[in-house]
């Protein structure tokens, strides 16, 4: 598995559209309820990009296998330390080690931005998701209740921190 890491281009957008897409349609990653255009997940990572988060792709074979990100937890001023991630993989690439990859690359780039923390928030149906940020060393921190209402049902998040 030659896997590439690298910083996101605007060509991949389509690529990583079918990623999320699919999450939205398909799983609780997500609490969106409509699939994203082209130009609106366009529109959300040249923001984060703007504001000096990261995005990043993996790549294998020249073909988007995942995508992730880091951005600000909250919108006020002293919680600039301290920022949310994001990683998915390709529905047909789950387990291969991509989000491995790009967990690593996101931590790396949070130590080198001087970020205190990084928060994920999770489904806490999506218990491998849970025990995978564990073996990075994210701690369970909180749970909400009912946080979201998705296939007729309410979920549960999960918060999960990693003090860097």
């Amino acid at each position: 598995m030659d896997i590439k890491i690298r910083d996101y281009q605007k060509k991949d957008c389509n690529a990583i559209l079918e990623i999320i897409n699919d999450a939205i349609l398909n799983s609780t990653a997500l609490y969106d309820y409509n699939i994203r255009s082209l130009a609106s997940q366009e529109a959300i990572f040249e923001e984060k990009i703007k504001k000096g988060f990261p995005v990043l792709v993996a790549e294998q074979n020249a073909t988007i296998v995942g995508f992730g990100y880091f951005s600000e937890f909250r919108f006020r001023e002293a919680y600039k330390f301290t920022a949310e991630h994001s990683v998915y993989a390709h529905k047909d690439q789950i387990g291969k080690g991509i989000g491995k990859l790009l967990l690593t690359e996101l931590i790396a780039r949070a130590a080198q931005q001087k970020l205190h923390t990084l928060i994920g928030v999770i489904d806490a149906e999506n218990t491998n998701s849970i025990d995978f940020h564990k073996k990075f060393g994210f701690d369970e921190v909180g749970f909400i209740k009912e946080s979201g209402f998705k296939f007729n049902r309410w979920l549960h998040s999960v918060i999960m921190q990693k003090m860097l």
